[in-house]
């Protein structure tokens, strides 16, 4: 019988509550198929009962979030049987993104959560082992805060440093002012790894590719990592504030950067406002394929979009749960299982063919792991990228 956890505090992620402390969740209403907000959806026998919870910024966000939730939804059309709830975490708050999982476990055969936040989970999983979880962007920890696996948890994390270092190596070669800023959210490790991978692309391409790119940073939006370092960079400070993204989009492009890569979830929607309301400037999408988000008039603000393959990921494991061959276990994703790329197909980008040729370039060496961009625990430094290969 599946075992309700109620009161469960988050002892496994670092002393760490970037926002406003709370325990409120919110069952969303998803385009398809109906949810009835806060109970889980009744389904044809057999049919797998899904959760996804989410950060504040939804599964509408048009990034992060939303990826994964299309990623369920592509499991439904072959599964109609099946049936999905989302659930938003209304503070962004870890102890509140655990207490919303507790909150419904009772009610699922799985639940996806998305987000670093959510690594806490580890306890819960182990006293519900009949329920199965797909944690993104997080190994879990147990409740003294250890890193664990377990037989019904599958954890994937990704190589952001790698879609962050394609970012780094377009704006460099793209930019017309030679500066380039990232505009991140929180600085968990994902967020850290796609501004850390950014840097290292800049300076890699200004060692090796003839560019001269400035790596602009504001000091009052610095970031601290879950270690508590200070990781510079220009973080909102959440993923669902776009007015405070519109002022950090504003601000670097007062400073003169021209293109901006945005990995910032809900925040990042305020900084593609700044970048249509100025002058040629663009912007690189996250996550997701954002060209769609960037339509400006008759224009488009979106130069390119990387990306981790999040969604064909979620399916598969889903997939595994309903034959029967799902397996627990804490895995990195990478360029090594056509897990992070960049858009280059006709109609989605903007970037120059010569600058397509060097990507592919590099993303061949990125794959063979000749190179190896920095992150934020990896050792290595964006500042090492910038010597001549």
């Amino acid at each position: 019988m599946k075992k309700r956890v109620l009161g469960l505090l988050l002892g496994s992620v670092m002393a760490f509550s970037m926002l406003a402390a709370g325990c409120s969740s919110t069952a969303e209403q998803p385009t398809e198929p109906a949810a009835t907000e806060g109970e889980g959806q009744t389904t044809e026998e057999g049919g797998l009962k899904i959760a996804i919870v989410s950060s504040p910024s939804g599964v509408d966000d048009g990034s992060f979030n939303q990826d994964n939730y299309e990623g369920i939804l592509s499991f439904i059309d072959t599964h109609p049987d099946a049936a999905v709830t989302p659930v938003k975490e209304e503070s962004g708050d870890p102890a509140a993104a655990v207490q919303a999982v507790a909150d419904i476990v009772a009610d699922y055969d799985v639940i996806v959560c998305c987000g670093f936040q959510f690594a806490g989970i580890g306890t819960i999983a182990q006293d519900n082992p009949d329920v199965n979880f797909i944690l993104v962007d997080s190994n879990p920890t147990d409740a003294d805060g250890n890193e664990m696996e377990a037989e019904n948890i599958y954890a994937m994390t990704f190589a952001e440093q790698e879609s962050g270092f394609y970012a780094g190596v377009a704006a460099a070669l793209e930019t017309k002012t030679n500066k380039v800023a990232v505009v991140n959210g929180i600085a968990y490790p994902s967020n850290v790894n796609y501004q850390y991978g950014f840097e290292s692309g800049v300076n890699y391409a200004n060692a090796n590719l003839g560019t001269t790119a400035e790596i602009v940073e504001l000091p009052s939006y610095a970031g601290t990592d879950v270690t508590g370092a200070n990781v510079g960079g220009n973080y909102v400070g959440t993923f669902n504030d776009e007015a405070t993204g519109k002022v950090v989009g504003n601000a670097l492009i007062n400073e003169g950067c021209d293109i901006l890569f945005v990995a910032a979830g809900g925040s990042g929607n305020g900084v593609f406002t700044a970048a249509k309301e100025a002058t040629d400037v663009k912007v690189i999408g996250c996550d997701v394929d954002q060209y769609d988000d960037g339509a400006n008039g008759e224009n488009n603000i979106i130069l390119t979009s990387v990306l981790k393959i999040m969604g064909k990921n979620v399916e598969k494991q889903l997939n595994a749960v309903a034959d029967g061959t799902f397996a627990g276990k804490n895995e990195l994703l990478g360029a090594d299982t056509d897990s992070t790329g960049y858009v280059k197909e006709e109609g989605r980008h903007q970037l120059s063919a010569e600058t397509i040729t060097k990507l592919d370039e590099v993303y061949e060496l990125v794959k063979n792991g000749t190179i190896l961009p920095a992150s934020n625990f990896n050792g290595i430094l964006p500042e090492d990228l910038g010597k001549a290969a």
